[in-house]
């Protein structure tokens, strides 16, 4: 399937949407947004008598609990209610999180932020992934899942490279008003992409060509029944252990190149981008690939070789090897979420798509969040390392249900 004509108008939204909503987040959130709670603690001397990698893991803490209070309900309104009524609820919330963000002058009002944010997100996802699954062809979903990826990381990949030219601006240091300015330009264009939410419509969905392939099969016996419970139980289950173990680590990432290897704003940034690319590049090769080798064999493959290089980093190589490990370790690991993605939209109906977007929301923002707050406490003074070794081992039982999940999957057709 190509880009153009073909595609419906919620299809095309949808680049739109990901590619302004993650340009604003590469901009503010991440590396930017954990050296600002940094630095923000730092110089308050302290907050409620946590350390600042502690407070961290707790404003991470907060945005997964307010998303995993809504995303079970929204789910269930958006398989109920129209979709499109959802995203312009969501979008409400988003306007004001950003908006409070914007204004936050106090730990106080960063996590009231946040806690909009993450409601933000159990509104939005739910909704947002299954009109777009509504609005594409079953049995040919990994294609424009995966092309949607790539816009997803190109358009992250330019919030730090455009953060490189900020600090260049207003200099190149850790300094707590240089990232409140660079911040706020990435709160406005994420600001702006919450109005995209307004235009999705649920009349413009396709009709049976994008229901489940397991419904419309011609083998509707109890095997086909076992499978339409099993794919998605193994899917969610290790996107689950994967997702605890990336939030122990992500957010601290900058954290570790500052305190470890001294990196300032500009270089962090610059790995930051080359790792959103190459993200979108390995999505790409990765899809192609399962053509021929198999999805499921294919999100093994990718995540498998993550986890390799994280252990690598545990033990804090130099700054040379440290960076193509980065790279890999993040490109790698993020490159099966198309797949796994295409997977699940393939098996779970219309009618529940709303439910299970939402489970796949919690793997990814409960527990990613909530792991944060663990990482933050395992970190402690900065011992990364038994961080990065407990993730690596988290991983790998991730990969168990993938295993399981290889002869189970059917190719696809193109």
């Amino acid at each position: 399937m190509k880009l153009g004509n073909s595609l419906n108008s919620n299809v095309k939204l949808s680049f739109l949407f990901e590619a302004l909503q993650s340009f604003g987040r590469g901009i503010w959130m991440g590396n930017i947004f954990s050296l600002y709670v940094i630095l923000f603690v730092e110089s308050s001397k302290g907050v409620f008598g946590f350390t600042a990698n502690e407070l961290l893991g707790i404003t991470a803490g907060v945005s997964g609990i307010a998303m995993t209070a809504i995303v079970f309900p929204a789910g269930i309104m958006a398989d109920k209610y129209r979709r499109q009524n959802m995203l312009r609820v969501s979008a409400i919330v988003g306007i004001l999180a950003m908006i409070t963000l914007a204004m936050a002058n106090s730990i106080m009002l960063i996590l009231v932020a946040m806690l909009l944010w993450g409601a933000f997100q159990g509104l939005t996802r739910p909704a947002f992934e299954s009109i777009l699954a509504d609005s594409l062809q079953s049995g040919n979903r990994s294609g424009i899942y995966a092309k949607i990826h790539l816009v997803r990381q190109i358009a992250m990949a330019s919030g730090p490279f455009l953060n490189v030219i900020l600090f260049i601006l207003l200099g190149d240091k850790w300094d707590i008003s240089i990232l409140k300015n660079v911040m706020l330009i990435g709160i406005i264009i994420s600001l702006a992409s919450t109005f995209i939410l307004f235009f999705f419509r649920d009349d413009r969905s396709m009709g049976t060509e994008s229901e489940s392939l397991i419904l419309t099969s011609n083998e509707n016996n109890v095997d086909q029944t076992k499978l339409a419970k099993r794919i998605p139980i193994l899917l969610v289950t290790s996107n689950v252990l994967i997702g605890m173990g990336a939030g122990m680590t992500i957010k601290f990432f900058p954290v570790f190149f500052r305190s470890i290897y001294n990196l300032q704003p500009i270089s962090v940034q610059l790995i930051m981008g080359t790792t959103a690319i190459f993200t979108g590049i390995f999505g790409i090769l990765a899809q192609r690939l399962s053509l021929r080798k198999g999805r499921a064999t294919m999100i093994f493959v990718v995540q498998f070789s993550a986890t390799l290089c994280l252990i690598a980093i545990g033990f804090y190589p130099a700054v040379l090897l440290l960076i193509p490990l980065f790279i890999l370790r993040g490109s790698l690991m993020n490159a099966a979420q198309p797949l796994s993605r295409s997977i699940l939209m393939d098996v779970i109906p219309k009618r529940n798509r709303g439910k299970w977007n939402s489970v796949e929301t919690v793997a990814w923002g409960l527990f990613w969040n909530a792991s944060a707050v663990v990482g933050g406490f395992l970190i402690g003074s900065n011992n990364f390392q038994r961080c990065f070794f407990i993730t690596a081992g988290i991983y790998l039982i991730g990969t168990i249900p993938i295993l399981m999940l290889i002869p189970l999957v059917n190719k696809e057709t193109n």
